[in-house]
């Protein structure tokens, strides 16, 4: 794989974010922009256990899906006070996502403000909550709707590896999925080998960035970028989205929730096997053509 840092500003006019990043969908970290919120100082544990403790929550291993598992199917349920109390403990390789804890506790949503300025779009419903113990694991994926992300960190370190969504067929992305193929848990480690280059050899060819979040950090993730993170403390962060501004990408976003990932959940349970071989050959007939195209 090719890395680069992620750029990364304290602030940012709405001119240079549109120019530079925005309109040639290309990431960035803005460090100042969650500091002006009452969220920054308010968020915390204890905030959390006091307001919605008693919420269940589904909650997700770091296994990578198979040939059986639908898409965003959780792991197991618990109070959401219980997993803090679970997390605040040690390293817990359990993680929440897609909580809409506003809808629990509608009155936080005063502690933050839309980032108008800077994008429109924002899907005003659904601001989501993302929250993992130390060692917990994202694996590789791109949202299905397609939305531009803002995503803020609010506690604890978080190690993410990007790629734009043309970089799909180099990481051996899943026909009919938003899954790659390969497992980059602990990418960053050379000497465990995980990613297993010489099976998946069009990796060599990605071209990525990767940045470690802190508390404050918000960092822009334009639609549909692959993205895979790593949570080296105990931490939460916070997601606000944006549709499209084009209909073809809206568009592409419909097709994807309601078109692509219900054929696929339907060929899962109906011929999981077949359709995981069948899927696994488009996968690497993909990546040999880009291999290909490197060599001539």
């Amino acid at each position: 794989m090719q890395l680069t840092a992620v750029d990364k500003f304290t602030e940012i006019t709405p001119e240079d974010f549109q120019k530079n990043y925005y309109q040639p969908q290309k990431p960035v970290i803005i460090t100042g922009l969650a500091k002006q919120w009452p969220a920054y100082k308010k968020w915390n544990w204890d905030y959390f256990q006091q307001i919605v403790g008693e919420t269940e929550v589904g909650v997700y291993n770091n296994v990578k899906s198979d040939a059986y598992t639908p898409i965003n199917k959780a792991d197991g349920y618990m109070k959401f006070g219980e997993y803090l109390n679970l997390i605040k403990k040690g390293p817990v390789e359990l993680r929440i996502f897609l909580f809409n804890i506003f809808q629990h506790a509608p009155q936080i949503v005063s502690d933050f403000t839309w980032p108008e300025h800077l994008m429109k779009g924002f899907v005003k419903r659904f601001p989501m909550l993302f929250t993992g113990g130390a060692g917990s694991i994202t694996h590789m994926h791109f949202d299905i709707d397609l939305s531009h992300i803002l995503h803020t960190q609010f506690a604890g370190r978080k190690r993410v590896l990007l790629f734009p969504h043309q970089e799909q067929y180099k990481i051996y992305r899943k026909p009919w999925e938003v899954l790659s193929l390969v497992n980059f848990q602990h990418y960053f480690d050379a000497g465990n080998n995980k990613l297993e280059v010489d099976k998946y050899p069009a990796l060599n060819l990605a071209k990525g960035y990767e940045v470690i979040m802190e508390h404050g950090d918000t960092l822009f993730m334009p639609a549909g970028y692959w993205h895979h993170m790593e949570y080296l403390d105990s931490g939460f962060a916070m997601s606000l989205r944006a549709l499209q501004p084009s209909i073809g990408g809206k568009l592409k976003g419909v097709w994807n929730l309601f078109g692509m990932r219900n054929i696929d959940t339907m060929m899962k349970k109906t011929a999981p096997h077949w359709w995981y071989n069948y899927k696994r050959g488009k996968i690497f007939k993909e990546a040999n053509k880009q291999l290909e195209l490197t060599s001539n």
